[in-house]
C-alpha cells in the first residue's frame, strides 16, 4: 500500500496564523471593552438592560404576529363579529334624522342614506355618507354623526340661491359662485337677477363683487349680460341699460354712475342707455337718439 506523507506546516505560515488570531482576539477584546464602557456610562443597571432587551424582543414578536394576523384577515373578522354583536344588542341604525333642509327636496337626502338602515352602528362609515351627500347640488356641507343606540343624525348646510343663468334651452338657478342648483321656470325666476352671455356662469362670483362696489344699486338691477368675455352690461328694472368698461375699471365706473344717479336721478329718467366705457365720460342715449347736450354735460360732472 502506498504511503502518503504530508508536509509539515511551514514556520512562517504558522506564525502568520498565530498573529492573525492574536489580532482578532485583541480587536474583539477592544470592542467589547468599548461597549462595556459605553453601557456602563449610561444610567441603567444590568438588570434594567436585561428588561429592556426582553421587552424589545416581545414587542418585535407582537408586531410580527399582528402583521401575520392582519394579512390573514383576522382583525376584519373580529371587527365584523363585534359589529354583529352590537347589532344584536340593539346598536344599529333604525332612525335617520335630517335637519337644515329648507329649499331642497328632503327625500333626496334620505335616499342617499337608505342603505344604512339596519346596519350595525360600528359599521356605519360617516365619512362615506358625507361624501355621498356632498354630491347633491344643493348641499354645501353635511355633518353626519351617530347617536347611540339607533339614531343617525344628518345636518345639511344648503347653498343659497343667488341668481338665474340663462342657457340655450333652459334657466338654471345658481348660488353666488355660479354653482348650479336646479332648473327653474321663467315664472319662478321672474324677480331674480338674470345673468346671460357666453361664459357668464363662470363670472357670477366676479359679478357679485362688482355689484358690491355700489350696494345701493343692487336692488334695482334686473339683469346682467357678459359681453365678449370681458365686460358687463347691466339692465335696471326700469329697462335702462348701463354699459361698463372691462377689467378693474368696471367697479370704479359703477361707483361713478351711482354718484351721477344721486345727483341727476338717471334711473327712471329719459335716458334709455348710459355708456360708461370711456374713462371720465358718460354718454346718454334717449329713445330718439343721443340725449340733449344739457343732459350729457350734467352726467359728466
Amino acid at each position: 500500500m502506498a504511503k502518503v506523507t504530508r508536509k509539515p506546516t511551514g514556520v512562517r505560515r504558522s506564525a502568520a496564523a498565530r498573529s492573525r488570531s492574536q489580532k482578532a482576539r485583541a480587536a474583539k477584546k477592544h470592542t467589547s471593552g468599548l461597549l462595556d464602557r459605553a453601557m456602563a456610562a449610561l444610567p441603567f443597571t444590568e438588570d434594567q438592560w436585561h428588561k429592556f432587551f426582553l421587552v424589545s424582543i416581545l414587542a418585535i414578536g407582537m408586531v410580527i404576529v399582528w402583521s401575520v394576523a392582519k394579512y390573514a384577515g383576522v382583525p376584519e373578522l373580529a371587527q365584523a363579529e363585534l359589529a354583529k354583536s352590537a347589532g344584536r344588542a340593539g346598536f344599529e341604525v333604525e332612525r335617520v334624522r335630517v335637519t337644515g333642509v329648507e329649499r331642497m327636496n328632503e327625500q333626496v337626502v334620505y335616499e342617499r342614506v337608505l342603505g344604512e338602515q339596519d346596519r350595525p352602528m360600528p359599521l356605519v362609515e360617516v365619512g362615506e355618507i358625507r361624501e355621498r351627500l356632498l354630491e347633491l347640488s344643493w348641499v354645501k356641507d353635511a355633518r353626519v354623526s351617530r347617536q347611540l343606540p339607533d339614531l343617525l343624525r344628518i345636518d345639511i348646510v344648503e347653498r343659497e340661491p343667488h341668481a338665474v343663468v340663462q342657457k340655450a334651452d333652459r334657466l338654471i338657478l345658481v348660488d353666488a359662485e355660479g354653482h348650479e342648483l336646479e332648473p327653474i321656470s321663467a315664472t319662478a325666476a321672474k324677480d331674480m337677477l338674470l345673468i346671460t352671455g357666453p361664459g357668464a356662469q363662470k363670472q357670477v362670483g366676479e359679478l357679485g363683487r362688482l355689484l358690491d362696489a355700489a350696494p345701493a344699486l343692487k336692488p334695482q338691477i334686473a339683469a346682467a349680460e357678459w359681453i365678449g368675455n370681458r365686460r358687463w352690461n347691466l339692465t335696471f328694472k326700469t329697462g335702462q341699460m348701463l354699459a361698463l368698461p372691462e377689467g378693474d375699471q368696471g367697479p370704479a365706473a359703477l361707483v361713478k354712475f351711482a354718484e351721477m344717479d344721486g345727483r341727476n336721478r338717471l334711473i327712471g329718467g329719459k335716458a334709455i342707455a348710459i355708456d360708461m366705457r370711456v374713462p371720465d365720460r358718460a354718454y346718454l342715449r334717449c329713445k330718439d337718439g343721443p340725449c340733449p347736450r344739457s343732459m350729457q354735460a350734467g352726467s359728466a360732472e
